[in-house]
């Protein structure tokens, strides 16, 4: 899960317009895509064609979209094409970029300078992009529960190193920013909640990535007994939440 959460409205939408992406003040992206956008994080491969940026015209590009906070606290269309030969950065080694481009490694944690401060960041390897993923491990937020199940302060550790987390229903999930959902599982679905202003949050997952690019690494379909009594969870609580503001006095 990610700290940043955008608002629709900020949108640059003039940026999405020069690449074919906008029409009538509109973003032309599905549900998906623009949930991956408002989380910060990144869009599935998307095929972008006609776009103009000055004098430059760029008939046809496969890239992937996402959106970055700028100084003057406005967001910035951030496009990540694929590359032909990954560039690795001078704080991965050769072995490691190896590795981590072959599949070897999933996940790789380092602590490195940034704008002179010390921070712990997670890496991996964009296989659609051919591109090596930078995280402020400060920028990614570990959920409360998951499937029902409330995580301890170790597993809450651990996701946010990018480290797979193990529930006891046999549900396995890790952070991943090279996943549009910015979570990858060996299960399909599941279900994170997080306490805010003492209730629970829920954000349901659907379509969930496998764990590592290993072709024989599989994603099961099944529902766990704590994805069921989750989601009954969550549907009482809309219910609840409806009926509360129903209920309220009009002004």
């Amino acid at each position: 899960m990610r700290k940043e959460v955008f608002e629709e409205e900020d949108i640059p939408i003039a940026e999405f317009e020069n690449l074919g992406l906008s029409k009538d003040g509109r973003i032309n992206l599905g549900e998906h895509d623009l949930k991956a956008l408002l989380t910060g994080g990144r869009t599935e491969l998307l095929h972008l064609h006609n776009m103009e940026d000055d004098d430059v015209k760029i008939f046809s590009l496969d890239a992937k979209l996402s959106l970055k906070r700028n100084e003057q606290d406005g967001l910035d269309l951030m496009i990540h094409p694929v590359y032909r030969r990954a560039m690795t950065p001078a704080y991965v080694t050769d072995e490691e970029a190896l590795k981590l481009s072959g599949g070897e490694l999933s996940t790789l944690n380092k602590t490195i300078d940034i704008e002179g401060r010390k921070r712990e960041v997670l890496i991996e390897f964009d296989k659609d992009t051919q591109e090596f993923v930078t995280t402020d491990t400060e920028r990614i937020l570990a959920p409360d529960f998951v499937n029902n199940e409330e995580l301890t302060p170790e597993q809450k550790r651990r996701f946010k190193k990018g480290q797979e987390v193990e529930l006891q229903d046999g549900t396995r999930f890790r952070y991943s920013a090279t996943a549009s959902e910015g979570m990858r599982s060996n299960r399909l679905h599941l279900i994170a909640s997080l306490l805010i202003d003492g209730g629970l949050s829920y954000i349901l997952y659907k379509g969930l990535k496998t764990l590592s690019n290993k072709k024989e690494d599989k994603v099961s379909e099944d529902y766990s007994r704590g994805y069921y009594h989750a989601l009954e969870d969550m549907k009482i609580r809309q219910v609840k939440n409806r009926m509360s503001g129903q209920n309220a006095p009009s002004r």
